[in-house]
């Protein structure tokens, strides 16, 4: 017993287990659900947003400028894994995941809350650009601090497969998305 509480730092073995299954859980769930919501996003941008935040007087080219705001959150995603791996480094990575998580849900939320372009015209279209670059960074940086977080609280021999639990919450976010 005092072997064990020696190798692992203070910890016994059952709360060493409790542990790693708490740090699993709460990284694919997290994950999950940013992913959800950011796939979630493709999704609106498809079907509804062209309608709502672009000119509609040409529907395939409003459906184009949709789906680039789309891609403009996967753009901003390696900027938030750096800008947030750095702040994480200096700030704790738990305080930066509960960070990027709020930034995701303040950010869809905001989106929800734009006026349309019948009533804020070219605005409509900047300020959902603007949302999106803040989600991508959010987006890019949870799925960074998850996975390293993941991987330092696991084994040494267990890294590999602890540090790839945020993969199947973003994997599951695609597919609830996607239903």
């Amino acid at each position: 017993m005092i072997d064990n509480l020696v190798r692992y730092g203070g910890e016994s073995e059952f709360q060493r287990k409790k542990r790693l299954r708490k740090v699993a859980a709460a990284t694919i769930v997290g994950s999950m659900l940013e992913w959800y919501d950011f796939y979630l996003y493709a999704m609106m941008a498809a079907i509804v947003f062209s309608k709502v935040f672009f000119d509609p007087s040409d529907s395939k080219v409003a459906t184009l400028l949709a789906l680039s705001t789309f891609a403009i959150g996967f753009i901003a995603r390696p900027f938030g894994g750096m800008l947030f791996g750095y702040c994480g480094d200096r700030f704790g990575r738990k305080r930066m995941l509960v960070v990027t998580f709020c930034l995701m849900g303040i950010c869809t939320t905001a989106i929800g809350f734009i006026p349309g372009y019948a009533t804020l015209g070219i605005w409509a279209p900047i300020m959902l650009v603007l949302i999106r670059i803040f989600q991508g960074l959010g987006a890019g940086a949870e799925l960074a601090a998850a996975a390293v977080t993941a991987y330092e609280h696991a084994d040494e021999n267990k890294r590999g497969s602890q540090g790839a639990w945020p993969a199947l919450g973003l994997n599951l976010g695609l597919l609830l998305s996607s239903l």
